[in-house]
């Protein structure tokens, strides 16, 4: 059921992706007022490595919340409380007294530390990261890229020690400067991502700080993903606003599809695509390559989630936008890819950043298979969006055994879910239905329902959980042949990861 509109109040989630600053006003019924978007620049300045300005990110983030709220109409009185979510693992390192940063901010996607992963993991260290942190030592974590930034900055190691540095991941960066450059904080969800949290102990682990070579000064304190932290500073909206949730996005868009008892599952199409399955109050170690996680931290009591990760989801079809230039705008792939009515045995591995889980090949690169003569940009733009579907497909079987439950169904969202040819592959790949969200904001919503319930705006979590409504639901074909299919993708991926041992 909906609920009412509470004295006018409304909740502003900040929402800082990968590519995108932006801010949208949420009211209690959880429709959207308003929105206001930011392009974020990325620099690719050597194979493998992946930057960001953070004075841009957090430019662009204070101009999006500004413009949402304008365009609103929306008084500050009103405004109840914010919410953060924010891409995660992006490392950031900054003088705590001028508030500028040290370097660019190390994005998520960058691989420059895989030889330090491989040499720890050669020393014999994956088991004490794995049982500790629900992780695996990749460079996608935040702990390696802290390390590099330290030895590579001239005197960035002494500065940490002194605790004239701070380190965040990008929920830590907005906070300091929200609040006036005061809060040093995060969450126990951006923290699960960075190889220094013990899960179960629910703190740093001197002994990981250790290993990764880590002042402990240098850490934010962990704080619950939902409840008031602090406030912002009063200049920047012209009144102090209280900051009251920081979520990773993948969390965030779990709580944002309801995905509140054990078991229920939902997959975020975006840059990347990243599935996370609730798995209650225990963390699950993996057996297959995911990852363990908190989902959520309330009143000190932790969730837990399983998550596997693809890096490059709708990345791959910007990259035939941008590098093949077979379409001019990203939605232009379901209307080329439908003038074939299957890909012809073509398959597309989209490892362009290396293959996340259950495979974890840092060095794995993307290939294009099964070309003929009479392939066309038809069968290639087919291929782009059935590998997605195939590297979610990985993910949910590896899921369902760790889990000992497999997904009754997979709830969608984030950009590329409204593609209804990818949707409906994955469907019949999957031989489950696929619930698209009619709110598909579901990485914002979830931060704005967490902010929200810190403020008493929603009673509980039930009451938070009854907004979400399907928009459309996709059925799996029982026509399609999964098996064959997915024995070809298998052999595909098989072809790269060969590849990138010869490569190594």
């Amino acid at each position: 059921m909906a609920v009412e509109q509470k004295d006018g109040r409304v909740i502003l989630a900040l929402d800082q992706g990968t590519t995108s600053a932006r801010a949208i006003v949420f009211a209690a019924d959880g429709g959207v007022l308003s929105l206001a978007q930011r392009e974020i620049g990325l620099v690719f300045p050597q194979p493998g490595w992946v930057e960001q300005d953070a004075l841009e990110i957090w430019t662009a983030q204070r101009e999006t919340a500004l413009e949402a709220l304008r365009r609103g109409g929306v008084a500050i009185a009103d405004v109840a409380a914010i919410g953060i979510t924010n891409q995660r693992e992006t490392t950031i390192v900054w003088d705590r007294a001028t508030s500028l940063p040290i370097a660019p901010a190390i994005v998520w996607q960058d691989r420059r530390t895989a030889e330090r992963c491989e040499e720890l993991r050669r020393a014999g260290h994956e088991d004490l990261v794995r049982r500790k942190t629900g992780l695996v030592l990749d460079p996608y974590f935040s702990a390696t890229k802290i390390g590099w930034l330290l030895d590579s900055v001239p005197g960035a190691q002494e500065r940490a020690v002194r605790g004239e540095l701070a380190f965040g991941t990008v929920d830590t960066w907005l906070a300091w400067k929200l609040s006036g450059d005061r809060l040093h904080v995060t969450d126990a969800t951006n923290a699960s991502r960075t190889l220094l949290y013990d899960l179960r102990a629910g703190d740093w682990d001197e002994e990981l700080l250790e290993l990764f070579g880590v002042p402990r000064m240098l850490l934010p304190t962990v704080c619950d993903t939902s409840g008031v932290v602090g406030q912002t500073a009063g200049a920047i909206f012209g009144a102090p606003l209280p900051l009251a949730a920081m979520v990773g996005d993948q969390q965030a868009a779990l709580f944002g599809q309801a995905c509140t008892a054990r078991g229920m599952t939902k997959v975020t199409y975006g840059t990347g695509c990243f599935l996370l399955m609730n798995t209650g109050e225990e963390p699950v170690e993996s057996r297959s390559g995911l990852l363990g996680t908190v989902a959520l931290q309330r009143g000190g009591r932790r969730t837990y989630a399983l998550e596997g990760s693809v890096f490059i989801g709708g990345a791959a079809i910007q990259w035939l936008r941008d590098g093949l230039g077979i379409i001019a705008e990203a939605r232009d792939s379901a209307a080329l890819a439908a003038r074939v009515p299957a890909s012809d045995g073509v398959y597309f591995v989209p490892a362009l950043a290396g293959l996340g889980a259950p495979y974890w090949e840092p060095r794995a690169r993307g290939a294009i298979l099964g070309l003929t003569r009479g392939t066309t940009s038809a069968h290639i733009a087919r291929a782009a969006l059935e590998g997605i579907a195939f590297q979610v497909a990985d993910l949910v079987g590896a899921v369902a055994g760790d889990a000992g439950v497999a997904p009754a169904g997979v709830r969608a969202d984030g950009g590329a879910s409204h593609n209804d040819l990818l949707l409906q592959f994955q469907a019949d790949v999957l031989g489950v239905p696929v619930t698209r969200a009619a709110q598909t904001e579901s990485t914002a919503l979830g931060a704005a329902l967490l902010a929200g319930l810190a403020v008493g705006l929603w009673k509980d979590e039930r009451e938070a959980a009854d907004l979400w409504r399907a928009e459309r639901t996709f059925a799996p074909d029982p026509a399609v042949d999964r098996e064959a299919l997915l024995a070809g993708w298998r052999a595909a991926v098989g072809c790269v990861r060969d590849l990138a041992g010869r490569t190594t």
